[in-house]
């Protein structure tokens, strides 16, 4: 058994080590510079406390991008010298962001060990490789990202740092091989067990899904499907599940090889990066003549879904009300009813009018999937979702895109359970029109300005909040751009106060709402790596069920263009088209 020695390296404050909601995003070249993540992993280390570390069970895994399986040693080598007992890292260093949250909830070690928190290392939907992204962020030991108060604590921590603690003497660890290493410190034995990355997380789908109803669908002639990896992580569960477990042809899966640049591509789960699968599903500018039923793309790290229909999109926010009005009856897990539904406030009114008709505990909340965790956690919400693709339940803390898949699946066959041997099936885009028909329609639609000048997108969003101080103002300006646009009813900086903990997170985004239930939004986001990143969402309520049938972008462009002309975003940014539509 190797030996190790405790090594303090001598260190000084790195600026900008502020983790965003998602952790701490930035090229991978700021990644490697000298003592860059051992400043802030030892920071983390610090502001969850010597006594929490010491004797811990962590988890080190993530997306496997570029420079993952050099932080996990780096990762591991300072646990240890901090006195964690033992690491759990998924095989190849690769766990799904939900696997992850799972793995923290419910894997118990050969040695009856739990959990105690994890380093997962991803920047998500963002690109992975040399000249790319990375990212790390750390999750509380319920499995949800660390709470501000900690995330907080680690940026004071990264401004006053001197020292950082590794081992010396403690070899890299052979991460492909499954098995326990063994090595002796200071402290006693020190573990690093390698484990099969997909068997606890489908365990747990298996738990929460009727598996038997969706091989049915699957086995049917006339159903077809077809799953994205986008070469991110969701590859190493993509085959376990759909073709081991459910009997999908390989040939249904696209890009499931995880790769550490993600095939060159854009693991983001949208119309404008999964390309191969729009043209695949119909929508694309070649579109393929016979488009499968049902198709679906993953991001990066697995927490992000995309659902497609036979050339039919299904917005985000359409998909979290729509699998909150059918989960009781499709699928097994929510048999005994919801606790309750929330979405993030940037996401359309659509899981509203579900709750309102199911007589549900509703709540809007921040950016950030933790403030879902906190309602969770207390028992006060079981499906939840954000219009940036990501939409889940509390059966872990962290959205989940293959759990969405399976959810949608779990529709489709309950949808179909009288006509799989005969008939025409109920399609992904006959569920949706006939939710529309029922609870009217949300026409959505959000633009990105990436990476935009920091100073400008800051003049711009105190530009809005001004505006708000005169709504007379802002009703006139609109009329003079389109008389067909109704009135603002009130405008506000979006302030959330957490039922559960209290506190209060300012600063949300800049709203805007309408007296026809319609809404502009406008938010900075922190998600991207370098510069700002302006999100404009805009939503046009129509309860008429015969006008919810019209093309989106046609129904939206009266608001588009007040919300181009009220925030002067040509004026300040110097774009004259935002760089995604969704």
């Amino acid at each position: 058994m190797a030996t190790f020695k405790v090594k303090r390296v001598e260190s000084s404050p790195i600026e900008g080590q502020k983790p965003g909601t998602s952790g701490l995003r930035k090229k991978v070249k700021v990644f490697t510079q000298p003592h860059y993540l051992h400043n802030f992993v030892q920071s983390t280390f610090n502001a969850l406390s010597a006594e929490k570390i010491k004797g811990s069970t962590l988890v080190v895994s993530g997306d496997g991008r570029y420079y993952s399986k050099d932080a996990i040693q780096i990762i591991i080598k300072m646990a240890a010298a901090n006195g964690a007992r033992r690491i759990w890292v998924g095989q190849n260093g690769l766990l799904s962001t939900p696997a992850v949250s799972a793995v923290v909830r419910e894997r118990v070690g050969a040695d009856g060990s739990k959990a105690n928190g994890a380093f997962i290392l991803t920047a998500s939907h963002n690109p992975g490789g040399p000249n790319e992204d990375f990212g790390i962020k750390y999750n509380m030991e319920n499995g949800g990202p660390a709470p501000e108060g900690v995330t907080d604590k680690i940026f004071e921590n990264t401004k006053t740092i001197k020292e950082y603690f590794i081992a010396e003497g403690l070899p890299d660890v052979d991460i492909s091989a499954i098995g326990v290493s063994s090595f002796s410190g200071p402290d006693g034995q020190f573990d690093v067990d390698v484990f099969d990355a997909a068997s606890d997380y489908v365990k747990l789908m298996k738990s929460i899904f009727d598996f038997q109803a969706i091989q049915k669908l699957i086995a049917c002639p006339q159903f077809s499907f077809c799953y994205d990896a986008l070469h991110g992580v969701a590859g190493a569960y993509a085959s376990r599940i759909f073709v081991e477990e459910l009997g999908a042809k390989e040939s249904s899966l696209l890009n499931c090889v995880p790769k550490e640049d993600f095939g060159g591509g854009h693991p983001d789960p949208n119309l404008t990066y999964a390309k191969e699968l729009v043209a695949r599903m119909g929508l694309g500018k070649t579109p393929d003549s016979n488009p499968p039923e049902f198709g679906a793309a993953a991001d990066g790290d697995a927490d992000r879904n995309m659902v497609l229909g036979k050339r039919f999109f299904v917005t985000p926010s359409d998909s979290v009300a729509i699998i909150a009005a059918n989960a009781v009856q499709s699928i097994p897990y929510f048999s005994s009813g919801l606790k309750g539904v929330a979405r993030s406030m940037p996401t359309s009114a659509a899981l509203d009018v579900v709750a309102k008709s199911l007589n549900l505990k509703f709540f809007e909340v921040p950016t950030g999937w933790k403030f879902f965790g906190n309602l969770m956690d207390a028992g006060l919400c079981s499906v939840c979702g954000e219009e940036s693709f990501g939409t889940g339940s509390d059966h872990i803390r962290e959205k989940d895109g293959i759990w969405a898949v399976l959810a949608w699946m779990s529709i489709l066959a309950y949808k179909n359970k009288d006509n799989l041997t005969s008939g025409k099936l109920v399609t992904v885009e006959d569920i949706v029109k006939q939710h529309w028909a029922k609870f009217g329609r949300h026409y959505y639609t959000r633009y990105d300005y990436e990476n935009v000048d920091a100073g400008a997108a800051k003049e711009l969003m105190a530009h809005l909040v001004k505006l708000q101080s005169s709504l007379g103002e802002v009703n006139k300006l609109i009329k003079g751009v389109r008389s067909d646009v109704a009135n603002v009813a009130s405008a506000d900086e979006f302030e959330y106060k957490d039922p559960v903990d209290g506190s209060v997170s300012k600063n949300q985004g800049i709203r805007y709402l309408f007296e026809d239930g319609s809404r502009l939004v406008f938010r900075l986001s922190g998600t991207g790596s370098e510069g700002a990143t302006i999100r404009l969402y805009i939503e046009q309520y129509e309860k008429d069920s015969s006008k919810t049938g019209r093309d989106s972008q046609e129904a939206l462009s009266p608001l588009v263009e007040v919300a181009l002309k009220l925030s002067k975003m040509q004026e300040f940014t110097g774009r004259d088209a935002p760089t995604v539509i969704t």
